[in-house]
């Protein structure tokens, strides 16, 4: 499973070769495996070159040897001159694409790691919960904790409790116990998310359990919920995931929609945020980034200075930064998303209107 140290290495890799990064669609309920491997082919042909040969066979080898067909996509970087090699399956299908560049091609894992990674997603009932962990469209289930077994007291029976008549001390020590069940679950709950390290949350269950829940929470995770939705403690695996994935993806544009109109609402006041390319490169490269956006299958050359790095959309004869001349490069957009994340900034990759028309790219500056 692809983590947020895999992500890291490859953001942080140096050398002196380029790297071929490859990301293959793999679902098998579009087409069978022959079929992607015809895509691979021709692909890896036509970014084929002299030097490209060693990763050409290294990548070959593994898709007819070593890779097990699992999951929905695949991510492979391979640096032959230097021995680097790192192929990831992954649950969540992506599109296609390859490129041979200085460095890893992170930005399509920029946008799957901000849509699918990192949700902690909750079971609740008066009794007790289940826990799982969602990343890239894995859903692993942590053994969940259960506390007393509630009882349904019937309509003007005897109370269960002694001492107590009637049925208001059989209610009264309910309650009690689904008090006492929600504060050991909602404990639980929040050591799973900080040990996970979660930055959304699910939570599945009645709406009288669900805000009985969250109420328990520290306040901190409550401001991680994403959404709640309705599911029997006993759903299937299968079920928890799907719904897990509805919601999270309709949660994820209403936030990704609301990030938009802050940057760009912070860019117009000149105070907090900046928007366009070439403003958002300057605040990158003074590391002020704190949230980069950027629209889905955003691209644009740039130039780079060969002294400091800084990078810019406009070709200037001398680095304003150090006096040193600059040398063009394919993605602009890509090194934008590198330096962030190497800075340790938030990269969030949205399909929005509002930024397509105000220029693709902007971002929420630290200072």
């Amino acid at each position: 499973m692809l983590t947020e140290r895999d992500v890291k290495e490859l953001v942080n890799l140096k050398t002196r070769h380029p790297v071929l990064s490859v990301y293959l669609n793999v679902d098998p309920t579009e087409s069978p495996a022959e079929a992607y491997k015809l895509r691979l082919r021709g692909m890896l042909k036509d970014i084929a070159g002299d030097d490209t040969a060693g990763d050409v066979e290294t990548i070959e080898r593994y898709m007819e040897h070593e890779y097990d067909w699992t999951g929905r996509g695949l991510a492979i970087f391979s640096c032959f001159a230097e021995n680097f090699f790192r192929a990831y399956a992954l649950q969540v299908p992506v599109r296609s694409r390859a490129r041979r560049m200085p460095e890893p091609y992170v930005k399509p894992l920029a946008d799957l790691l901000d849509a699918y990674g990192g949700y902690g997603v909750v079971l609740v009932d008066k009794q007790g919960v289940r826990v799982f962990h969602f990343h890239l469209g894995d859903l692993r289930e942590q053994e969940g904790t259960m506390g007393e077994t509630i009882k349904q007291v019937k309509r003007g029976g005897s109370s269960t409790v002694p001492g107590q008549r009637g049925g208001q001390g059989g209610g009264r020590h309910t309650q009690e116990m689904v008090a006492r069940n929600m504060r050991e679950s909602a404990e639980f709950a929040a050591g799973f998310f900080k040990h996970n390290q979660v930055r959304r949350i699910l939570i599945g269950g009645t709406e009288a359990n669900v805000a009985r829940f969250r109420a328990e929470l520290p306040k901190r995770q409550q401001s991680l919920i994403m959404g709640t939705f309705p599911m029997e403690m006993g759903a299937s695996h299968d079920d928890v995931l799907r719904r897990a994935m509805e919601v999270a993806q309709a949660a994820e544009q209403k936030r990704e929609a609301a990030l938009v109109r802050r940057v760009i609402t912070a860019a117009a006041k000149g105070k907090g945020g900046v928007i366009r390319l070439d403003d958002t490169l300057g605040a990158v490269h003074e590391g002020r980034v704190m949230t980069l956006v950027v629209s889905e299958g955003y691209r644009a050359p740039g130039y780079r200075c060969t002294g400091c790095g800084f990078v810019t959309a406009q070709f200037i004869k001398k680095c304003p930064f150090c006096g040193s001349a600059f040398e063009e490069i394919e993605d602009a957009v890509e090194h934008a998303i590198r330096k962030v994340m190497a800075d340790g900034g938030e990269v969030e990759v949205v399909r929005d209107a509002e930024l397509n028309k105000a220029g693709r790219i902007g971002g929420l500056l630290r200072y």
